[in-house]
């Protein structure tokens, strides 16, 4: 299968590329998307609640968008200094953070089949230590946005159109900032809302309040500048002259991190964001 996007002089991708460029982040999205077999099936045989959702579905939730995540760094990897991605150092920090989602995911798994909190878990003295760590693994899963976006600026080889090479380092960038911003005060806040829900209205799917404000409809925006920005990219070189795309580009960046800030302190304020 493969998949053009447009750039200098053409650039067709082959999705085949996406193990060779990038086996560790590959290889976990896929063992990330087999575990939600075995999830699904938890979810249909175990019938315990909490809060208000069955015990397996933020397992599922996690194992899904990181799955994503994963997938959509190996993708853009195409685009980094090859000098970088056939390095040593390269292959050990990406194999940190392949290790950190695993992590991350076990402990999430973990405290479902326990049936308890995995987030602002302060219950015992063991969950303060395993909540502070799976901080320390957030932190370091979500550097990965930023190394590759830094990575992917600085390499001028990629025949790629500037437009869409701007998008696309900008949108990895932006990933790891805005994520940080918001998920730094969620973390303190010791949960998602701001005020306290009392009918527990929720938007369907993604399941933010709609009765005050939720910290997650930010986040959720945050983590995916790295699919928004380069969307945007590739839209202004489709129908737009090289420069004005490129201006185009930077206006949809600044748009972007404003509708995140915006979610933000529309939380903070407590409103929904679907009353």
């Amino acid at each position: 299968m493969t998949l053009s996007i447009p750039a200098r002089q053409g650039d067709t991708i082959n999705l085949a590329r996406v193990w060779r460029d990038a086996p560790a982040f590959t290889g976990m999205a896929v063992l990330t998307s087999l575990a939600l077999v075995p999830l699904f099936a938890a979810m249909a045989l175990d019938v315990r609640v909490f809060q208000g959702d069955n015990v397996w579905l933020k397992p599922v939730k996690f194992h899904l968008a990181l799955g994503i995540y994963l997938f959509s760094l190996a993708f853009f990897a195409r685009y980094l200094p090859r000098t970088m991605i056939n390095g040593r150092a390269w292959r050990v920090y990406a194999a940190v953070v392949c290790f950190a989602i695993l992590a991350e995911l076990v402990a999430i798994g973990g405290a479902a089949s326990l049936g308890i909190a995995s987030h602002f878990n302060s219950s015992t003295p063991t969950m303060v230590v395993v909540y502070a760590l799976m901080g320390v693994g957030a932190v370091t899963l979500t550097s990965a946005s930023l190394v590759m976006g830094v990575g992917i600026w600085r390499n001028r080889t990629t025949m790629l159109a500037p437009a869409l090479h701007l998008s696309i380092a900008l949108g990895l960038v932006l990933t790891f900032v805005l994520t940080m911003i918001v998920a730094g005060y969620l973390s303190s806040n010791n949960g998602h809302f701001v005020g306290v829900p009392t009918t527990g209205a929720v938007v369907p799917i993604l399941g933010w309040s709609r009765e005050v404000g939720d910290l997650r409809a930010a986040h959720f925006v945050a983590t995916h500048a790295l699919h928004g920005l380069p969307l945007i990219g590739w839209l202004a070189v489709r129908f737009m002259a090289p420069r004005r795309a490129v201006l185009t580009v930077w206006a949809g960046a600044a748009l972007y991190a404003g509708l995140v800030l915006a979610l933000f302190n529309q939380a903070l304020s407590g409103l929904p964001v679907i009353g």
